[in-house]
């Protein structure tokens, strides 16, 4: 006979566990608005403005009228493809230029500066500090006829040889492509070695340490180590170098001549000196869609998603 001593204990009844009701729900939506609505205020509109600005036709006296004229564009690009072309051209050879100047030092900076690391980046960004105008004048300085720069090149026969590539003009740096080149690489060399250093310093120190235990080499531990692990970093530095190179006016204006005009002169000639505002609409539109499709192919090509 079971007796009450006998009988199982029972387990401790927990009550019904209610549901929490969603608060918050829309919170993050409501962080978003502002960002959203600057991108439609300052991006998308003025995108909307400037194609039908595109597709219209009229003058300035007259008024312009939307009138989908899309040979707009087929002239534009019939016109000016060798700004186009100088520009793709100045750019990849700037965007080359930065990154072999700006991987040894963001090398250098990730793995040997030690305590000097911060300082060696304050003075990577220091011409930040300035502004861009100024820092392209200063070059101009640099580069002049009879200056220690053009006297060294002449003396070591290196105008000579840039002279034969079509560089530069025979004993002259200002005004030549050579110029110009100097200064988009000057100017966008920071914006390649903080996406290369950044990439380079989350690499993990003891990948290197078991490269050398498998007595791999120096060179065989950054080819096949430290190189692919920092990809990312060199995808974004040549995207974020390149972009904004090719479609720049400054350098080509100062430190260039009239045959080294860029897209970017063209563009901001036609919009505040010629007043062709459909042209200079046309010629932004083209110039977006070429370096859109040069940037899809190249990350496609890079095999890369990870950009830092």
């Amino acid at each position: 006979m079971t007796t009450v001593a006998d009988a199982p204990p029972t387990a401790p009844v927990e009550p019904p566990v209610k549901p929490r009701k969603k608060r918050g729900r829309f919170t993050p939506y409501w962080l978003l608005l502002p960002g959203l609505l600057w991108l439609v205020v300052f991006f998308a509109l003025p995108m909307l403005y400037q194609a039908s600005t595109s597709v219209q036709t009229g003058s300035l006296e007259k008024g312009y009228e939307v009138t989908w004229h899309f040979q707009t564009y087929l002239d534009a690009l019939g016109e000016y493809w060798p700004q186009f072309l100088r520009s793709v051209l100045y750019a990849g050879i700037a965007t080359v230029l930065c990154l072999l100047l700006g991987y040894p030092l963001a090398y250098l900076i990730a793995f040997k500066a030690g305590r000097w690391r911060n300082l060696v980046l304050i003075l990577v960004i220091a011409p930040f500090f300035t502004s861009f105008l100024i820092r392209t004048l200063a070059w101009k300085t640099i580069l002049a006829d009879g200056g220690w720069v053009v006297g060294s090149l002449d003396a070591l026969h290196i105008l000579d040889v840039t002279s034969w590539i079509g560089l530069t003009e025979g004993d002259r740096v200002l005004a030549t492509p050579l110029a110009v080149v100097c200064g988009l690489t000057y100017n966008f060399l920071p914006f390649m070695i903080l996406p290369l250093y950044t990439s380079l310093e989350r690499i993990d120190g003891r990948l290197h340490e078991a490269a050398g235990d498998l007595y791999a080499r120096p060179f065989t531990t950054f080819r096949r180590v430290t190189f692919p692990l920092s990809l990312p970093g060199v995808v974004s530095g040549t995207l974020l170098t390149f972009i904004p190179a090719s479609g720049d006016y400054v350098n080509a204006q100062l430190l260039g001549s009239t045959s080294e005009k860029m897209v970017g002169n063209v563009i901001q000639s036609q919009f505040l000196t010629v007043l062709d505002y459909p042209t200079a609409a046309a010629l932004s539109f083209i110039l977006m869609a070429a370096i859109l499709i040069m940037v899809t192919l190249y990350i496609r090509r890079a095999g890369t998603e990870d950009l830092v």
